[in-house]
């Protein structure tokens, strides 16, 4: 969905009067973390119809929008996501292979990125969130991986377990501020922290959040572009100092 941020809003709102006019769903493309920016900007002009977010588990960042729900289409419709399982043909003979290395496999089908959600890297195989009209293509033409050769199946079921890593860490700050927290998770300054909110790369919660000193609450999930994501998820105490003992999780 490589458009303005006007262009993008006219597109919520045609899905959205769809939707009402004709008892209906509609769905946006796989969005990432500006264009949901820009759908939470217009949460007020879109509610006369119910939507809801999700990107195919919960924990995925890129999210599509569904208008509509069982109770206002009098049926319900799953959202149109499938998984894509990518795995090595021989596990033996496979080179490691990061998340850019799928990323660029893909992008070398000629897809567009908006059938896209999450990609998720786990001991060597991925976990494709897919559009569900561009999955069987996936299946049928992502035979290789960088130099390594690799099968793809739809995934019945996903692998036990989270399939989302975290880890989590004990942060001590003077204050609970949005620019503190991201300056201890990735070892900044406080200066170059502030910079990242005033060039438009921090957003909370898929809302662009522009104000270092915003006061996370406690389950929000705080995504930086080009240096990861954590979910806030309390103060476990004070100092004698009065500084506070916060944890965090973080996506690794």
């Amino acid at each position: 969905m490589d458009e303005r941020p006007e262009q993008m809003q006219k597109r919520f709102l045609e899905l959205a009067e769809r939707a009402y006019q004709n008892c209906t769903y509609t769905f946006t493309p796989f969005l990432g973390l500006q264009e949901q920016s820009v759908f939470h900007g217009m949460e007020r002009m879109l509610s006369h119809v119910p939507w809801e977010v999700f990107g195919g588990v919960e924990g995925c960042e890129r999210k599509m929008v569904r208008f509509g729900s069982e109770e206002f289409c009098g049926y319900e419709q799953p959202f149109p996501i499938v998984c894509v399982a990518v795995r090595p043909c021989s596990a033996k003979f496979a080179e490691p292979l990061s998340h850019r290395d799928f990323l660029g496999a893909l992008m070398g089908l000629g897809v567009e990125r908006d059938t896209l959600g999450d990609i998720v890297v786990r001991e060597g195989e991925a976990f494709v969130f897919a559009a569900e009209r561009i999955a069987p293509f996936l299946v049928e033409q992502l035979c290789e991986v960088r130099r390594t050769r690799v099968c793809c199946s739809i995934a019945e079921a996903l692998p036990e377990g989270a399939l989302f890593r975290t880890e989590t860490r004990a942060v001590q700050v003077a204050s609970i501020r949005a620019d503190a927290l991201c300056a201890h998770v990735w070892n900044l300054s406080r200066g170059d922290s502030l910079a990242l909110f005033q060039a438009g790369r921090v957003f909370k919660n898929g809302r662009l959040c522009e104000n270092g000193a915003a006061t996370p609450r406690e389950g929000d999930m705080i995504s930086v572009r080009g240096y990861g994501r954590f979910r806030y998820c309390g103060v476990l105490g004070t100092t004698k100092k009065g500084r506070c003992n916060a944890s965090v999780e973080v996506y690794v």
